[in-house]
């Protein structure tokens, strides 16, 4: 019993070091298909396109990220709304100032669309079947 306490403590302590947030740029994008990972299928509207630093020749395509907005990059004040979003990688966005080019509508429930651009913390999003809920992964 001691034995497997032990092992289940190691393993939740080394995923909950993988949960730390990676900070890197947001902006948005309207136009949603076709796209560089999926065609023309239409994945929905909580969605981004990587940036290079992301995109990784296409390997994170169809992976999950949650994303928030840390603050401004730009005059406009205070554009953060203190939520977060989850959205999937569905495209790549090649020379995007940004990160992680989120869907319009992504971006509007984490900050303010008239700041365009701004500052973000964000996770991989993981789901194990073993355990009953998500883990955010670095």
């Amino acid at each position: 019993m001691e034995k497997t306490t032990l092992i289940f403590v190691g393993i939740i302590a080394s995923l909950v070091s993988f949960a730390s947030a990676t900070p890197g740029i947001a902006t948005f994008y309207t136009n949603y298909v076709p796209s560089a990972c999926f065609g023309s299928q239409d994945q929905g509207k909580m969605i981004a396109a990587a940036g290079d630093a992301l995109w990784n020749n296409g390997a994170v395509c169809g992976k999950m990220f949650t994303v928030t907005c840390t603050g401004p990059r730009n005059p406009v004040p205070h554009p953060c709304t203190g939520k977060s979003v989850t959205v999937k990688i569905v495209d790549h966005c090649p020379g995007c100032p940004s990160t992680i080019d989120l869907s319009r509508e992504a971006f509007a429930l984490i900050a303010n669309p008239v700041a365009g651009i701004i500052n973000i913390d964000y996770n991989q999003y993981a789901y194990f079947t073993s355990l009953s809920s998500p883990l955010l992964l670095q």
